[in-house]
C-alpha cells in the first residue's frame, strides 16, 4: 500500500501531497499587489521549487488550473505561462476567474504532476 507524503505540512493544508508517484500542489500565488506579470512569475518560481524539491518538473505536470482575479488581464499572465511551460510536454489546463484570497491576488495556480524517478 503506498504511503500518503504531505509536504511542508501546515494546520489547514500541507504545500503538496504525493500519493502513487501524482503530486498535487497547494495553490502558488506571487506577492499581493505585484503586477499580475510579476504575480505570474512568482507563482511559477513556487511551482518549480516545489516539483523539484519532490522530484519532478514542469514536464511532468499533468494538469494546470489558474484562477484569475480579472479575466481582462488573461493575456498578461499568458505571456508569462506561455514563455514558462514546457512547449513539447503542455498539461491539460482550465482557467477561470475567482475572487481569490485577498484582493491584492491577481492570479493563483493549483498543479497536478508525476514524479519522475
Amino acid at each position: 500500500m503506498s504511503k500518503i507524503q504531505r509536504i511542508n505540512p501546515g494546520s489547514r493544508m500541507s504545500q503538496a501531497v504525493i500519493y502513487n508517484d501524482i503530486i498535487w500542489l497547494a495553490g502558488q500565488v506571487g506577492t499581493a499587489g505585484d503586477s499580475t506579470a510579476d504575480q505570474t512569475r512568482q507563482m511559477l518560481a513556487k511551482v518549480d521549487a516545489l516539483l523539484e524539491a519532490n522530484g519532478s518538473s514542469k514536464s511532468a505536470i499533468l494538469q494546470a488550473t489558474i484562477w484569475m482575479a480579472d479575466m481582462s488581464e488573461f493575456d498578461e499572465m499568458n505571456a508569462v505561462y506561455d514563455a514558462w511551460i514546457d512547449p513539447a510536454n503542455p498539461p491539460a489546463r482550465a482557467a477561470g476567474e475567482a475572487k481569490l484570497a485577498t484582493p491584492e491576488y491577481k492570479v493563483e495556480i493549483i498543479v497536478v504532476a508525476a514524479k519522475q524517478t
